[in-house]
């Protein structure tokens, strides 16, 4: 039986931000479990402008992007966790602004 992966450690920051936005994650008992990929699939798809602005300057413009474009792929299964409206503002925005 194969285990699931640890998610990956957050910032104190990062985790703050995710704590005072719990409407995002309204399912999840404990945000600060959440890995960085499951904070910005969230934030993006459901957060507002701000939450998105907040949360790149806490993690970096290309950071954010990088995760978006590798996250935002459909999978072997052909499907993905962002809404198609989302994949198609966000790949204008962080073409424009970090490539």
């Amino acid at each position: 039986m194969k285990q699931a992966k640890k998610p990956k450690k957050i910032s104190k920051k990062l985790q703050n931000f995710i704590k005072k936005r719990k409407g995002l994650v309204w399912y999840v008992k404990d945000v600060t479990e959440l890995g960085p990929e499951s904070i910005v699939e969230h934030v993006l798809n459901f957060g507002n402008w701000k939450d998105v602005q907040e949360m790149i300057r806490i993690m970096g413009m290309k950071n954010v992007a990088n995760i978006f474009w590798r996250e935002s792929k459909p999978k072997k299964w052909g499907r993905t966790n962002y809404r198609a409206s989302v994949v198609n503002l966000f790949n204008i925005y962080f073409k424009k602004h970090v490539a």
